[in-house]
């Protein structure tokens, strides 16, 4: 997956090759490991940070990174904790685990941590001076261009089409019968990502050429092209050859359609109308090259995250129960899947999560020291190559109780509020949190709501593995799945009490004052909340979320709450503050005071609009 962001110099993740983890994760305090490193490591005042042991000489530990990246950085974090320097070719790269170090890194500023340096691995299939190969004032240009396609209007438009995408894919399955299902959800997320990103057009005219070719292109980002991405490989080969024949592939595309006159609703048609600030259009290998950065974004992503959720909840029975219980209730009062039903579908959205902790496709983000940088008690100097890792980190157990279990339940409302906001990072962080995550969630649940409505599944075998030789990690194949259909449920209804006990819950928060709060380095414009809360939010055309009201009236909590739940960035939170009655007790001698405004804005001073 490669994470796009439309703040100042945006950020592309890029997932590494790495070979499996067959046994859990052995871990252990990060207190304890810092008190067992050497009096040279533990120096405070900008030490250089501990060195990880093993290596070759001169090259350090520039094999074990290109055969097996994953596991160099699990034992990195096992021996050393937090912070673990590396020894790869003529890089100087430190390793950064969990929560502390996510958020050092995702709030500082791009002119202090850079990724562009890094990612030019991608220029032989983004193409000469796009994105990361363009100046930094060209490449923020150009990725505001795909900002209108992800806006809320058009995404309603997407969740129609991989609705019917869904529905083909399942039209001749019959009652029962097997399936390799790596194989259906990559090709069914292709067809989906092709008709949402290139229009209906290419999707009904796709041959199994463009398969093939998307797929030579993606083979050639491995980690060796860290260090070389030139070399004369034949993969390297395959890999140019593929992008010259992408671009005649979609320009006939972009040709036909100017030639007819046709006006699609896809992230084609708007890279045909975007325009440079010179007012110049896109060239159709710039168009090539956006549409490229788009699908590496959510492709592959949905594609083995739709079949690791599925893996979990057929492995855990009592979790699978509880998301089919509430697709069946959504299904009951709405009839077949809709985009208003699937924003409901909390489920099945904390599955998909879950199955994102546990398998994040995308294991190593990077970032390079431009000007020198401290986390703690180490310095890290201009040049340096900083690595996190969402594999490792989120299955700390300082981060995440039982963090080798699967347990949708921990992003529950609650249990979210208790955890630490940069623990979790399938998405990338920060101003760099991957673009296209609400369009990839969206994708996920919309699938599987409509598979698990009409099917059970079960596995052949004893176990999925994962597999490590791509460019994403997804279960090892073959991976093959039995269906077979749901008998008619019967009608399950919420007891009146319940319902009557849940109503005055929801009376009594609605009555309560709260507050807005908007962590502006967190926006990116989605304009979800414009949607779920006119009255509250405005988000220009190019611009972050403005308040029209920081305190809105109680009449509005629950627009403001849906608005809340559905930002794809977690820009926004609620914050509730004292009622009449609770000002005038605390007036008359009560033990708290109330905080005031300029408190809280002090603890966070980028966090209010």
């Amino acid at each position: 997956m490669i994470p796009l962001d439309l703040g100042s110099r945006p950020a592309i993740e890029i997932t590494l090759a790495a070979p499996p983890i067959e046994a859990p994760v052995q871990t252990s305090s990060i207190t304890d490991r810092a008190a067992r490193r050497s009096p040279r490591s533990g120096r405070t005042g900008g030490s250089t940070p501990p060195q990880l042991s093993g290596g070759l000489p001169v090259i350090g530990h520039t094999v074990e990174f290109v055969r097996s990246t994953i596991e160099l950085l699990f034992r990195a974090q096992r021996e050393l904790g937090e912070v673990a320097g590396l020894r790869i070719a003529n890089k100087k790269m430190v390793a950064l685990f969990g929560p502390e170090a996510h958020e050092a890194v995702f709030r500082a500023p791009d002119s202090q941590l850079n990724p562009a340096e890094a990612y030019k691995i991608m220029t032989p299939v983004f193409g000469k001076n796009m994105v990361y190969d363009a100046p930094p004032e060209r490449m923020d240009e150009q990725l505001k261009m795909l900002l209108p396609a992800l806006k809320d209007r058009r995404m309603r438009t997407y969740g129609e089409i991989i609705v019917e995408e869904v529905e083909a894919s399942i039209a001749d399955w019959g009652d029962e019968g097997e399936i390799d299902l790596v194989d259906y959800c990559r090709v069914l997320t292709n067809f989906t990502s092709a008709h949402c990103l290139l229009g209906r057009e290419f999707r009904h005219d796709m041959t199994h050429e463009f398969a093939q070719v998307y797929h030579d292109l993606e083979r050639g980002i491995t980690p060796l092209a860290y260090i070389n991405a030139h070399l004369p490989l034949p993969s390297f080969r395959a890999r140019d050859k593929a992008r010259v024949r992408l671009v005649e592939m979609i320009g006939t595309i972009i040709e036909e359609r100017r030639r007819s006159g046709q006006v699609g609703e896809d992230f084609l048609q708007t890279l045909i109308e975007a325009r440079y600030q010179s007012g110049a259009a896109l060239t159709d290998d710039e168009i090539t090259g956006m549409l490229l950065a788009a699908m590496f974004a959510g492709h592959h992503t949905s594609s083995v995250t739709t079949a690791w959720t599925i893996l979990e909840l057929m492995q855990n029975p009592a979790c699978r129960r509880t998301v089919v219980e509430q697709v069946d209730d959504l299904h009951e009062r709405d009839g077949a899947v809709s985009f208003e039903s699937l924003r409901d579908f909390t489920e099945g959205d904390w599955a998909v999560m879950e199955a994102l902790r546990l398998h994040p496709p995308l294991f190593l983000l990077i970032r390079v020291v431009m000007q020198e940088f401290e986390f703690k008690d180490y310095r890290f100097p201009v040049g340096t190559w900083l690595l996190l890792s969402p594999t490792v980190s989120q299955r700390i157990p300082e981060a995440f109780e039982d963090a080798d279990c699967f347990d949708p339940q921990r992003f529950s409302a609650e249990r979210v509020k208790a955890m630490h906001p940069f623990a979790y990072i399938a998405f990338g962080g920060g101003r760099h949190k991957c673009l296209g995550n609400a369009f990839a969630r969206l994708q996920i649940k919309t699938i599987l709501a409509t598979l698990l409505g009409r099917y059970e599944f079960s596995s052949t075998s004893d176990k999925i593995g994962s597999d490590f030789h791509g460019l994403v990690i997804g279960p090892s194949q073959p991976c093959r799945v039995r269906y077979r259909r749901r008998q008619p449920q019967a009608t399950r209804r919420t007891p009146a009490l319940a319902e009557s006990e849940a109503a005055a819950s929801a009376r009594a928060t609605a009555a309560t004052p709260f507050r807005v709060v908007c962590d502006l380095d967190l926006c990116q414009s989605h304009a979800v909340c414009m949607g779920e809360a006119p009255e509250v939010f405005r988000v220009p055309q190019v611009g972050k979320v403005s308040l029209i009201q920081e305190r809105p009236s109680p009449e509005l909590r629950a627009k403001v709450e849906a608005a809340v739940k559905n930002c794809p960035t977690g820009t926004l939170r609620i914050e509730e503050l004292p009622t009449r009655s609770e000002v005038s007790n605390e007036s008359t001698g009560s033990d708290e005071e109330p905080r005031e405004d300029s408190a809280d804005r002090s603890t966070d001073p980028s966090a209010t609009a």
